[in-house]
């Protein structure tokens, strides 16, 4: 062999085994990086998934009303939610070859570094789905090398240890689709007013057209740029077989028409209430050991859209245009659901809850609590008291009080209870409270739901306790349930992220805070204030709202120097107004006194409307007589003043009132004078 050919065979074996040994080499470092990668996956675990979550409020219809989101509005849907039509716009857009790799698309990789390596920048994107989830859930959208390798290491992580589908979904479910909608589910019904899973194709290629860059492709901001982006996706989707020719022609034919403006005005529903719903559910999700700021809650509401719209309207329409501000609520007696709330007149202003947060003097509104202790003390309707002038001492002697009446005026002669309930007389109450004590109107007050402890001073039997309007609201709405320990809530069931039920209403309750006999006498007592009957020194207190009233309504107004209230209540729903100033400020105009009246009957009147008028149906141990308002004894022709009244069967008068003993001991010498008659009852 010639030593030429010898060196260049030795020459040749060189280099194969420094081609062996490179490739050795080569082979040894990439299975070494694989089994790091593998290591360094099985030594971090699987990366969290978790991220915030939308949660969404719906009425008592099951209709979304509103949401609560911490940082990102994201409602999470599963896959099977979303339209087949999205899912294949996505991948084929996004990453054709989602279900073939391992979270890198290894040639758009190589293409993309080489563009950026010849223009020097890091402008080329070529990231897979599971590289853009990634990079959602942990790191910026920062153009940097540093960037990418983490990105990949994520990707890797999430590939190993989560399903193509559960990667996926979550990807759909954390794309930014802007106007501040992360996922496909808020996107869709932001801009089309539905779920995803009910996403034409056309509307499909619409929302995928938009991840590649909220600012330039978002339909509403710039509507020629989407519709490009849209051509090119359904495009997209025809070349890869997702589609057919047809069904891309068609859908690039068919005209969208975006619903946005539905999405504004979902967001402004019962912003008051709203705010209540997400206290009520903090105190539920704690109690049962869940982190409420997790979100993903779906929480079913009391609201009733109807009940809401009608007090929105109506505060609209008689609400004086100066600083007068209001607190609305309606409950219902049976479940204790409240139906609507508006804790002030402009919530953008000041989201100030005076339903729940205020707390004012209720006035003669408070009556009825003192009321239900007396009764339950042995008074009834017709309980008689001499209402004269009167000079009430207290604190053993050293201070005290004089009541007077909104006219000023006295009776000359003793009224009943029932008068004095429905004309709202003054040294009544004070009387009755200093007859059955402090500790016993305390206590119904508290029974009845109301947080307070009364002073020792005479005016508490007028209301000058201060008191939020919930509280009087729910101290009447339980009157109105027949006695029954009902609590107010704004929710039906909350269930989470998963679909699993975390809370649903408790079952009716069976507690009592008084009886159903009292409770029934109490709701008869209060219809008084719409009946004229009860007219003399003083008028009945609702008759202004009496030539609108189309049914029974038992019901009490409580007027400050500073405070309107009125709650009253049928048989199926309780309602309660206050009006008044925020800070300082006297009710002077009647314009200010009256508007509380208007916007409760027409509230009443209308969610009403078209049912047919509903009695309070006495229970048993209640008996219903005619009486004659000025003795209580049974009426006859020859006494003119009549009125049906319920009372406890061991109450029921049994005299006539022309017993002349009976007139005497109450009025001395009889009046002969004309009064006005009730024209119509509805207890009859």
């Amino acid at each position: 062999m010639k030593r030429a050919d010898f060196k260049k065979k030795r020459k040749m074996r060189t280099a194969t085994r420094m081609l062996l040994l490179l490739s050795v080499t080569a082979l040894t470092a990439f299975f070494t990086v694989l089994i790091s990668l593998r290591l360094y996956a099985q030594i971090t675990g699987a990366p969290s998934l978790s991220v915030p979550k939308a949660s969404v409020f719906l009425d008592n219809n099951g209709r979304q009303i509103g949401d609560k989101f911490s940082a990102e509005r994201r409602y999470w849907v599963s896959l099977d939610d979303v339209s087949p039509f999205l899912i294949d716009a996505v991948i084929a857009t996004e990453d054709r070859n989602f279900y073939e790799h391992n979270g890198f698309d290894y040639k758009r990789i190589a293409g993309a570094i080489l563009k950026d390596i010849k223009t020097m920048s890091k402008a080329e994107g070529a990231s897979s789905i599971t590289q853009q989830y990634a990079r959602n859930l942990f790191l910026t959208h920062e153009k940097s090398w540093s960037r990418k390798i983490k990105e990949a290491l994520y990707a890797y992580r999430m590939e190993i240890f989560y399903e193509k589908d559960v990667i996926l979904e979550g990807y759909l479910n954390t794309v930014y689709f802007g106007h501040g909608m992360y996922g496909v589910e808020a996107a869709s019904r932001f801009y089309f007013a539905k779920a995803a899973k009910d996403l034409t194709l056309e509307e499909a290629a619409i929302i995928t057209a938009i991840a590649k860059g909220p600012s330039v492709y978002s339909p509403v901001a710039n509507p020629e740029k989407s519709r490009e982006r849209q051509l090119l996706v359904l495009s997209l989707m025809e070349n890869q077989g997702f589609i057919t020719e047809v069904q891309e022609s068609r859908a690039k034919e068919t005209a969208v028409a975006l619903k946005t403006e539905e999405w504004a005005d979902m967001k402004r529903a019962a912003p008051y209430f709203l705010d209540e719903v997400w206290r009520e559910a903090e105190k539920i999700l704690s109690k049962k050991g869940r982190y409420p700021a997790e979100g993903g809650w779906t929480i079913r509401t009391t609201l009733d859209p109807h009940h809401q719209q009608t007090a929105e309207e109506y505060i609209e329409k008689w609400m004086p245009e100066n600083e007068l501000q209001l607190g609305f609520i309606s409950i219902e007696p049976e479940t204790g659901a409240i139906t609507s709330l508006v804790g002030g007149t402009n919530y953008a202003e000041s989201p100030f809850n005076r339903v729940t947060q205020a707390k004012r003097q209720p006035g003669s509104a408070m009556k009825p609590i003192l009321y239900a202790a007396a009764l339950e003390s042995g008074y009834n309707p017709l309980t008689f008291m001499s209402t004269e002038k009167t000079i009430f001492t207290y604190d053993e002697g050293r201070s005290t009080y004089e009541p007077k009446n909104v006219n000023g005026k006295f009776a000359g002669h003793p009224i009943s209870l029932a008068q004095a309930l429905a004309i709202s007389d003054n040294i009544y109450a004070v009387k009755t409270l200093e007859d059955i004590g402090y500790k016993k109107f305390n206590k119904m007050a508290n029974r009845l739901g109301i947080d307070v402890e009364f002073q020792e001073s005479p005016a508490v039997a007028l209301g000058t306790s201060e008191v939020s309007l919930l509280e009087m609201t729910n101290a009447y709405n339980r009157i109105s349930s027949g006695g029954l320990l009902v609590e107010p809530t704004t929710i039906i069931s909350i269930t989470d992220s998963e679909g699993k039920t975390v809370y649903e209403q408790p079952k009716l309750t069976t507690k009592r805070a008084l009886t159903e006999q009292d409770a029934f006498v109490l709701t008869h007592l209060l219809t008084g204030m719409f009946d004229p009957v009860f007219n003399d020194y003083s008028i009945a207190t609702g008759l202004s709202m009496r030539s609108k009233q189309s049914r029974p309504y038992a019901a009490k107004s409580g007027t400050t120097i500073s405070d309107q209230y009125l709650i009253g209540y049928s048989p199926s729903l309780t309602a309660g107004i206050w009006t008044g100033y925020d800070v300082g400020q006297h009710l002077t105009s009647l314009e200010d006194k009256a508007v509380s009246k208007k916007i409760w009957i027409d509230f009443m009147e209308t969610v009403h409307a078209g049912k047919a008028p509903e009695p309070f149906i006495p229970p048993k141990g209640v008996s219903s007589a005619i009486v004659d308002v000025q003795t209580g004894g049974i009426a006859v022709n020859e006494c003119p003043k009549q009125r049906l009244m319920y009372l406890k069967d061991k109450d029921l008068p049994q005299r006539l009132c022309t017993d002349k003993n009976l007139r005497e001991q109450l009025h001395g010498e009889e009046d002969d004078a004309d009064f006005e008659l009730f024209p119509f009852s509805f207890f009859e």
